[in-house]
């Protein structure tokens, strides 16, 4: 586990965390801006010094009362919304200028970690060229495998894409879904965008006022009733599953997911591959019996496990129990009732849209 527990105070903002964070998959620290996710992230890193403060990542403490580590000897990656390559090294020279400054890694396991890095990355191509001759987003890749070259032991990422235009972010969230699958190092990544969290997000931790507002697995997080968290226009919930058939006729994917399946638009994703497939609660209804004579392809039993209240008072949100995984569905009110709504109940839900993501 990462154990972090900081309390800041500034004029118009304190930090007040004391959070565990899993040391595996990608935890993304998500909220508006001014909620003090890159405060949280400048304070795992060394950057900003709380005065009342604990860090300590595996066992290791990097901060208490009695002991501080400076961020030159932490065992970290940082990505920031803007790479700082230097200008007059090509793109091998400031990966080996990142290598060569770190502490933290032997000569062997340096090499491994630039070389798998360069290939994660795909940058192979680009290590001749410098920094003006790349593009923004080719800039950030590099900016990341510099990050990675020090063989670090947890990555931190400050909104890496929020300085790119859409066609960039699209190019290089594959190579992030990439690190995600690869590595074995811890990732808090930073961001106030729902596709990103959606996309590459293990675990949630919901930041407002400089405080965790909701923190947990990713779907669980989303699913809570009590604290409806939306990425995005609305509620819903984001599965992991594999792809299991194609139907070429129809341009559709087959997705094993829950002990059950759901069918998705063909993205180009081969079979057998992960998917990750995001359900909004707008587009899910509830039936007492399985439907016929209908256009839409997901139909699936289920069970109510809780009923809350959703932003407006004629709506609620139903949280259901698909095999063992939450979906959620908003219905009016007036629909709740004459269903009889009520938690064990056995239904079955209908999932006009699923998104691949």
């Amino acid at each position: 586990m990462i154990y972090a527990s900081f309390k800041i105070q500034w004029p118009g903002f304190a930090l007040d965390v004391d959070e565990r964070i899993p040391a595996r998959g990608v935890t993304a620290l998500f909220g508006h801006s001014g909620s003090g996710k890159t405060t949280l992230l400048r304070c795992i890193a060394g950057l900003e010094q709380a005065a009342k403060g604990r860090l300590s990542v595996n066992g290791d403490v990097w901060q208490d009362a009695d002991a501080w580590v400076p961020t030159h000897r932490r065992p970290i990656g940082y990505v920031f919304q803007e790479p700082s390559l230097f200008p007059h090294l090509t793109v091998l020279g400031n990966l080996r200028y990142g290598q060569k400054r770190s502490r933290q890694a032997d000569a062997k396991s340096a090499k491994f970690s630039l070389e798998h890095a360069i290939e994660l990355l795909g940058i192979g191509h680009l290590l001749k060229r410098k920094p003006a001759a790349l593009s923004g987003g080719e800039r950030q890749r590099v900016g990341m495998a510099r990050a990675l070259a020090v063989s670090p032991k947890l990555l931190l990422m400050d909104e890496p894409l929020a300085a790119l235009d859409m066609a960039r972010k699209q190019e290089i969230l594959p190579y992030l879904e990439r690190l995600h699958d690869d590595l074995e190092i811890p990732v808090l990544y930073v961001s106030h965008a729902p596709d990103e969290v959606a996309r590459l997000a293990d675990h949630l931790v919901v930041m407002e006022g400089g405080r965790v507002l909701a923190s947990g697995p990713l779907n669980n997080t989303l699913a809570r009733l009590d604290l409806p968290i939306r990425l995005g226009e609305d509620a819903g919930v984001v599965l992991d599953g594999h792809v299991a058939e194609r139907d070429a006729r129809w341009h559709l994917l087959r997705v094993a997911c829950c002990n059950t399946s759901l069918w998705v638009r063909d993205s180009g994703a081969a079979v057998g591959d992960h998917a990750r497939i995001r359900i909004l609660a707008r587009d899910v209804s509830i039936a007492h019996e399985p439907k016929t004579g209908t256009s839409i392809l997901n139909t699936l039993p289920a069970r109510v496990t809780s009923l809350g209240d959703d932003a407006h008072p004629a709506l609620t949100l139903v949280k259901l129990a698909v095999d063992d995984k939450p979906v959620i569905a908003r219905v009016t009110r007036r629909s709740a009732e004459q269903l009889g709504l009520a938690p064990g109940q056995q239904v079955w839900i209908q999932i006009k849209a699923v998104a691949l993501l």
